[in-house]
């Protein structure tokens, strides 16, 4: 049975340094990592014993690690996957996360004995895809994907970023910004890549990422509002985000639409509120990427194959009220 010291030996690190990797990646070189990531893959390493008998035995629990709940998006998607899940007999232990708190999850998750894992919040390079697919535990992603381009339901982001500026384009806004979250996440990069195919090459003070919370959003939004000449319209890298921006602007005394178009993507069910009226970007089809998740988990729970799920729905853009022509 291969053991953490192998794995260190292998790599040429010590045992500590293993564990570190497996439960806190982001506070180990990337260098190191990728020494211990590479061994871990060529020993076949399980992280532990209980982790081992994850693959062993059989569960009807479901762990979904989802993203925060001030986030409508994970409101919606989260009592779509529970569910979905209790109707086909599953119970579900769900986990809501901020991005700076995932190695903990993860370590705590894999520690679980569990039927499969359904993730919201997995980075481009994440060491978890590596360690589920060794310990052969069933596993999606939704809303975000993985690097390798695996085992995921999203819609089409960078088309979703490029339609998003397009309406705004033709309705005549040359001053557009882009606020947005982590680059390091699928979503928000595919997004931005989608708003500059459409625009190009967006003027730096035009362009904000990393807004994770209200309070950064207020401060992208206050940065805007002080340039020369500011923005007379946003692409908001998700509905979350345009909701925020939609709040400061309202408390600012600033007009939607007439002084500041605000765009969307995900349509949530509350951008569609009588009261907001939100244009966003979403499915074609409407569909809840986390009921669409869940129900491919089971599936691959249920079946003796393992297919590789790529799913990526089409989107099209919702005009409602908060764009008009500049």
């Amino acid at each position: 049975m291969v053991s953490s010291k192998d794995v260190a030996t292998q790599a040429g690190v010590s045992q500590a340094t293993v564990s570190r990797v497996l439960n806190h990646p982001d506070r180990v070189q990337e260098k190191t990592r990728r020494k211990v990531e590479a061994a871990i893959e060529a020993l076949k390493y399980v992280p532990n014993a209980h982790a081992r008998s994850l693959v062993q035995d059989t569960t009807k629990l479901i762990t979904l690690l989802s993203g925060p709940l001030y986030n409508p998006f994970f409101v919606e998607t989260t009592s779509a996957i529970v569910t979905y899940a209790n109707e086909r007999g599953y119970q579900v232990n769900v986990q809501f996360v901020q991005d700076d708190e995932l190695a903990e999850a993860y370590a705590t998750a894999i520690q679980t004995k569990m039927a499969g894992m359904i993730l919201s919040c997995v980075f481009l390079e994440d060491a978890i895809f590596e360690q589920l697919t060794h310990m052969s535990i069933p596993f999606i992603t939704y809303n975000r994907k993985h690097a390798r381009n695996e085992y995921f339901v999203e819609i089409d982001n960078v088309q979703a970023g490029y339609l998003a500026a397009k309406h705004l384009q033709d309705l005549g806004h040359t001053r557009i910004a882009f606020i947005g979250g982590s680059q390091k996440v699928s979503t928000f990069r595919d997004r931005f890549i989608g708003v500059q195919q459409a625009l190009g090459e967006l003027p730096q003070e035009l362009i904000i990422h990393d807004t994770a919370s209200k309070a950064e959003v207020f401060k992208a939004h206050a940065k805007l509002k002080t340039l020369s000449a500011p923005p007379t319209a946003i692409v908001c890298g998700a509905d979350s985000i345009a909701l925020e921006v939609m709040d400061v602007a309202y408390k600012e005394r600033i007009q939607i639409p007439e002084e500041l178009s605000i765009i969307g993507i995900d349509n949530v069910e509350r951008s569609r509120h009588g009261a907001i009226e939100l244009t966003t970007v979403g499915s074609i089809s409407e569909r809840n990427l986390g009921l669409v998740a869940i129900q491919e988990l089971i599936k691959m729970i249920e079946s003796e194959k393992k297919p590789c799920i790529q799913i990526t729905e089409s989107v099209k853009v919702f005009r409602r009220s908060t764009t008009q022509p500049c």
